[in-house]
């Protein structure tokens, strides 16, 4: 190369995705070149021109710039009022829910639910807005499972994977993705992987990197034009699966029961109306209804 192409891949390689999104004469000026000369450049890679060049450099930032481009071409729609935006999106949502229900599958729901209630330990990881749905799903299965853990709330990805390192073929990884994927979730499934953990995953397609990892995969649909996913569906299809595990878990009113009474102490409950007499007996309570009025 000559000493400007030379400068051109430096720059390339520097900042790739700048070049996948600047326009030639963005990235003329940039690297301070002509446009002529930024077009020899791509040509001289094999390239038609540097649109060509710079569409193939877009394809590897593809999950990461299609947001963008909704969003781009929701702004460029006619300008509607914020109750008519706030309705369009929950339109939005109620499709993916919709569409997430009827992918549903038997076999991998049944799965699920079999390596939730045999596992020995179950940790949920997810990281960007993802860490809150493995947060949500660590609540939601601590009432349920004995050993229950998220990875998301650690210090950080290495601290998870301390926790990954004791995990073996008897627990569980459920790891959610969602575009855009995060790495650090992607490297800690591997490395449960590699420890012979059951792995089930909850991401939005098959050609998600995390799915080739899973031993069962939920497909959750998260398309939306105005943000880079759809948390709804997913939301949704946890507290489905939570609820298939606790329809299977054994003495689940029990448990249930366990549980609202260890925890009573810091709901607030409403006690107009409420005054010891005869009828208390022990820790329990009843209330004299008279008229619909408690008395």
């Amino acid at each position: 190369m000559s000493g400007v192409q030379q400068r051109m891949a430096s720059a390339v390689l520097a900042h790739p995705f700048r070049a996948a999104t600047a326009s030639i004469d963005e990235f003329a000026k940039e690297v301070g070149v002509s446009i002529a000369s930024a077009n020899r450049f791509a040509v001289g890679q094999g390239f038609r021109g540097y649109a060509q060049f710079r569409a193939e450099l877009a394809r590897a930032f593809e999950s990461t710039l299609a947001p963008v481009e909704r969003l781009r071409s929701g702004l460029a729609q006619v300008a509607l009022n914020s109750a008519e935006l706030m309705a369009r999106s929950l339109d939005e949502d109620q499709r993916n829910l919709q569409l997430t229900r009827e992918g549903l599958q038997d076999a991998a729901c049944e799965q699920a639910v079999d390596l939730i209630l045999a596992a020995r330990r179950i940790n949920t990881l997810g990281y960007g807005a993802s860490a809150y749905l493995a947060g949500l799903m660590h609540h939601e299965l601590d009432a349920y499972c004995g050993d229950v853990a998220t990875l998301s709330q650690m210090p950080g990805p290495s601290h998870a994977a301390r926790q990954i390192f004791k995990l073996g073929k008897l627990d569980l990884l459920v790891a959610i993705a969602m575009p855009r994927y995060s790495e650090d979730t992607m490297m800690l499934a591997r490395m449960a992987h590699e420890r012979g953990c059951k792995i089930l995953v909850l991401t939005d397609r098959p050609s998600s990197p995390l799915a080739a990892l899973a031993d069962v995969v939920l497909y959750v649909h998260a398309a939306k034009q105005m943000s880079a996913t759809s948390n709804a569906a997913a939301l949704a299809c946890i507290e489905a699966l939570c609820a298939a595990v606790a329809r299977r878990t054994p003495q689940a009113v029990e448990r249930a029961q366990e549980l609202a009474r260890y925890v009573m102490p810091w709901l607030h409950m409403n006690k107009a109306g409420l005054r010891a007499g005869p009828s208390v007996k022990g820790a329990d309570q009843s209330v004299e209804i008279t008229k619909g009025r408690p008395r």
